[in-house]
């Protein structure tokens, strides 16, 4: 059972691997140093993947709602307002469990051997309020009001929290240019250690930038109930065992609401019950 188990579960992790390749493939970028700035860079991608990864082709969803909010562009902060809902409207959280990049990196840190996996602990629940509270601070009230002399809001998320930026774009951007090394300074080194500590954590604690701090999940996560993909539950067939309770690395009960908000389907739970019961 458990072969079979990570079996399936080394399939999700190549599937997100190949997402990440896929949408990171302008392998130009990390030869010289460079973004690339063509016209698939107008479009969002589902998942967080850093505008600044000299290999993305897209843009994030949340760099992108950032950049648009505070202005009077209407039209584009209309497309990635609608965007959002559309990917969240029709798959819900499925992105964070199958398209993510920066899921999978945790992911994997996750497989690593450690004594003791931190499943829970006290006020973990009001933690994972935390991420809606950095959804409206940063970002939308911070670059709705916080603006430049051209009505322009910054992109307060990713310039001082986003550790996913710091991995697939401040990081490589550094490394291959050394003109900007003169410009490092504290923000840096922040987002550095942040990063840092988010990798660690990970290696014990399932997914935690996921949990308490993505403003994306948090925006997927309202539409888990309604969306078009979602989990049922045959009442019929579930005889309470609680084995997909036990299953869920997000520490939630599917049985008794399969599509809770922090569920990222990843599927765990409708492999392990004995019964069939979850469709």
């Amino acid at each position: 059972m458990d072969k079979r188990k990570n079996t399936k579960e080394w399939k999700r992790h190549g599937i997100q691997a190949l997402w990440a390749l896929l949408t990171n493939s302008y392998l130009a970028g990390f030869f010289y140093g460079k973004i690339y700035r063509g016209s698939l860079k107008k479009l969002c991608v589902p998942g967080l993947n850093c505008y600044s990864c000299p290999g993305a082709l897209g843009s994030c969803p949340i760099g992108a709602m950032q950049a648009v909010i505070g202005s009077w562009n209407l039209k584009a902060a209309f497309y990635a307002a609608g965007f959002l809902m559309f990917v969240g409207a029709l798959i819900g959280r499925f992105v964070c469990g199958w398209l993510c990049p920066f899921g999978l990196i945790q992911d994997l840190l996750h497989q690593i051997p450690f004594p003791a996996k931190l499943k829970t602990f006290p006020g973990e629940r009001m933690l994972r309020k935390l991420k809606y509270v950095i959804l409206v601070l940063f970002v939308i009230l911070l670059p709705m009001f916080l603006v430049d002399v051209l009505g322009q809001g910054a992109p307060y998320f990713c310039k001082l929290i986003c550790p996913a930026g710091t991995l697939e774009g401040g990081i490589p951007l550094v490394l291959l240019n050394r003109s900007m090394h003169s410009a490092l300074g504290w923000l840096y080194l922040w987002k550095n250690v942040l990063l840092l500590i988010l990798l660690f954590l990970s290696i014990f604690i399932y997914r935690p930038f996921c949990k308490y701090i993505c403003p994306l999940g948090a925006v997927y996560s309202i539409f888990n109930p309604i969306s078009v993909f979602r989990y049922r539950i045959d009442k019929k067939a579930c005889t309470g065992c609680g084995t997909c309770a036990k299953v869920c690395k997000m520490n939630i009960d599917p049985a008794q609401n399969a599509n809770h908000p922090e569920c990222i389907r990843c599927g765990a739970c409708k492999k392990a019950c004995p019964a069939g019961a979850i469709h």
